[in-house]
This record gives C-alpha cells, sequence and structure tokens, in this order.
C-alpha cells in the first residue's frame, strides 16, 4: 500500500493514528489467537476424527472413569489423542495401571462403547480394525493370567450379568520380543449369581490366556509365532443370525479364523467345562455353568481401545485378574514415566451397525 504524504500535519498525524489502530488490532486479534491456542492445544493439529471418522457411533471411556460422550473434534493429552509415525496418522489410547474405574470394573481403559445395543439373533453387525499395541505394564506378577495384557476390542452386554462374549487381547512378558494375540468368551451364567463366571481362552498367534510364570519374576518361554510390540495387526467381528465370526490378521503371520454361537451354549453342565477352565478358574470358585439360551435375548455392543487389564491388587484376592503390578498411589504421570501403563494406536476401524440396533443409553446411565 502506497502512502501520499501532504504538506499538511493533520494528514500525517490522521495516518500515523490509523497505523496505531491497525497495528493494536493485529495486535489484539493475535493476543486472542494465541489465548485460543492456549486453551486448546490441539489447534491445526490432526484430531481423531480426521484419522477414522466414526467418533458419532460411540461413548469415549476415559483413562480417570469419565465418560467424555462422543469424542468428535476431541483429545486428551493423557490418554486419547492422535500421532503419526513418519508413514501413517494414528489415535493413540493410553490409560495408566492403576487409578478410577469405569462401571465395576478393577481395570482402567481408554476405551469406545458403542451407543446403540443390538441382539444377536437379529445382528448383522460388524466391527474391523488395523492396531499396533506400543506398551503393556512393565511390572506386575507373571502367575496372574492377565498380567502384561491388553484387551483391545470386546463385545460387551448390556443387560443380565453384563458379561462379555468376547475379549481380543495382547500379551507380552518382560524381557520378550513377541507376545500373543488370544480372545476370550465369558459364559453368561446360569440364574441369578454371577461370582462363578470364567472365561475360555483361545489363542491366534502366541500363547493362550493360560500360559503363566512359575514365579512372580520368571516366565515362560517366548512365543515363536507372536506378534511384537509396535507390529501391525487386523481384526474383525461380524455377529450376524446369532454366530460371531472372527478373523485375524497379519502381514508375516497366518490368518486366523474363529466362529462361536452366541445363542446356544456348549458349557450348561460342569462336564462340559474345558480342561483350561478347570486349571484356572476352578481352583478359586469360578466353576458356574451358563444358561442354555447363552447371549440370547440381551442387548449386546462393540468396544474398542485399550482396556488395560494390569492393576495393582494383590493376586491373593484373585490369581487370574489381580496382578500386584505398581500403580504409585494412582499417579498417572508416575506409572507412564517408568512404563506402567498400557498404549494401543489404532489406524484404521470402521463399524458396521443393522438397523434392528436401538439404543444402548441405559447401560451408561447405570454405569457412568
Amino acid at each position: 500500500m502506497r502512502i501520499k504524504i501532504s504538506n499538511s500535519s493533520i494528514y500525517i498525524s490522521t495516518i500515523v493514528t490509523s497505523i496505531m489502530l491497525l497495528c493494536s488490532s493485529c495486535g489484539d486479534k493475535n493476543k486472542k489467537e494465541n489465548l485460543e491456542r492456549d486453551s486448546d492445544n490441539t489447534a491445526g493439529v490432526t484430531k481423531a476424527n480426521d484419522v477414522i471418522p466414526f467418533f458419532q457411533h460411540w461413548n469415549l471411556i476415559l483413562g480417570d472413569g469419565s465418560n467424555a460422550g462422543q469424542a468428535v473434534d476431541y483429545e486428551h493429552k493423557d490418554f486419547f489423542y492422535t500421532t503419526n509415525d513418519d508413514n501413517s496418522d494414528w489415535v493413540v489410547f493410553k490409560t495408566p495401571n492403576g487409578g478410577d474405574t469405569h462401571g465395576t470394573s478393577n481395570n482402567t481403559r481408554t476405551e469406545l462403547a458403542q451407543v446403540k445395543k443390538w441382539y444377536p439373533k437379529t445382528a448383522n453387525d460388524k466391527l474391523s480394525a488395523t492396531l499396533k499395541v506400543m506398551n503393556v505394564s512393565a511390572t506386575g506378577d507373571a502367575r496372574v493370567a492377565s498380567t502384561y495384557s491388553v484387551v483391545v476390542g470386546q463385545i460387551h452386554s448390556a443387560n443380565g450379568h453384563e458379561n462379555e462374549p468376547l475379549k481380543i487381547f495382547y500379551k507380552k512378558f518382560p524381557g520378550h520380543e513377541k507376545g500373543s494375540v488370544f480372545w476370550h468368551y465369558e459364559i453368561n451364567t446360569e440364574g441369578g449369581d454371577n461370582s462363578g463366571r470364567w472365561d475360555f481362552s483361545s489363542a491366534v498367534w502366541g500363547h493362550d490366556f493360560s500360559v503363566v510364570g512359575a514365579e512372580a519374576n520368571t516366565y515362560p518361554e517366548e512365543p515363536e509365532d507372536g506378534i511384537a510390540l509396535g507390529e501391525e495387526f487386523s481384526y474383525q467381528i461380524e455377529v450376524k443370525d446369532g454366530m460371531m465370526n472372527l478373523y485375524f490378521s497379519s502381514k508375516g503371520h497366518e490368518t486366523k479364523t474363529f466362529t462361536k454361537n452366541l445363542v446356544e451354549s456348549e458349557y450348561t453342565t460342569t462336564d462340559d467345562m474345558p480342561e483350561q477352565t478347570r486349571k484356572l478358574f476352578v481352583p478359586i470358585g469360578q466353576d458356574g455353568v451358563e444358561r442354555s439360551t447363552a447371549y440370547s435375548g440381551e442387548g449386546l455392543f462393540f468396544k474398542l481401545g485399550c482396556y488395560n487389564q494390569t492393576n495393582g491388587k494383590s493376586p491373593e484376592e484373585n490369581q487370574n485378574w489381580c496382578s500386584g503390578a505398581e500403580t504409585h498411589g494412582g499417579d498417572i504421570q508416575k506409572q507412564y514415566a517408568d512404563g506402567n501403563y498400557a498404549e494401543v494406536w489404532f489406524k484404521t476401524a470402521d463399524i458396521s451397525i443393522s438397523d434392528a440396533a436401538v439404543s444402548n443409553e441405559g447401560y451408561f446411565l447405570k454405569n457412568d
């Protein structure tokens, strides 16, 4: 812009005043932008729904036990944010060993929970994801089956006992390069007392849940066909006409498929218990049977994220689920500093929801 200077001093004065006002306005604008940026340090940064555009279908539960709602244009520096590994954008789910939990669980989670539920007999619903696990707890008791593991995908019941017909685990012992991927079916216990419920574990790559250490700080053999931290793998869960179909794939590994009936039980008597259950669960009094119709008639919903299975509770309370790990009294930053947390990165995910799905609001009202 050219400025013509007149011989009249009033013109110069007017121009100087205008420039000062303009600079003041720019300064105020910059100050406002800086304040906005300080209040939201993610300004201009890729958000989770830019990477995986499906967050309207979920509520996000954070590692402090709170429900953040639908995570559109949302992130939390301690639990849920995006990153780039120089090849791809990823959504990061992170949660400590110890802290406030959601519902009745002993374990922290940063996890998406579906806002709709569907019924297995009429279902035609699907969830798929590609991910890599970046960290599991640095401490724990190797004799406890859940120690050093994280659940990265689930099907959960919104009704009855609120049991889980599917949990997909990743588990790696300290000092091992490779960990294991396995999945669980939890029985939908017959009757009103759910204390006898138990899980049955199926290996995908590496070991299943039952492979533990002989002592608190000794570990089993490393799995030859396991998955390393930072190694990508994918899963797909499909439930249709009462059947659950699972698909697992990873570059350099055999693709695995599984099928499980969700509406007709195969565990209706104590004689039906698998040997694995007799070894892990019966000794601690979890020796129930499943109702004949399994999860039929109950609303089910998907979960996806980072559900840390390592906690600070004493193994004397439960030899399968209480890890005795370091929690620093629930101090999140101290746990993050010395590796006592779980962290999972998701690159892609997709959900397909049937027309028969209905609101899952009741589950959140009960558990939030």
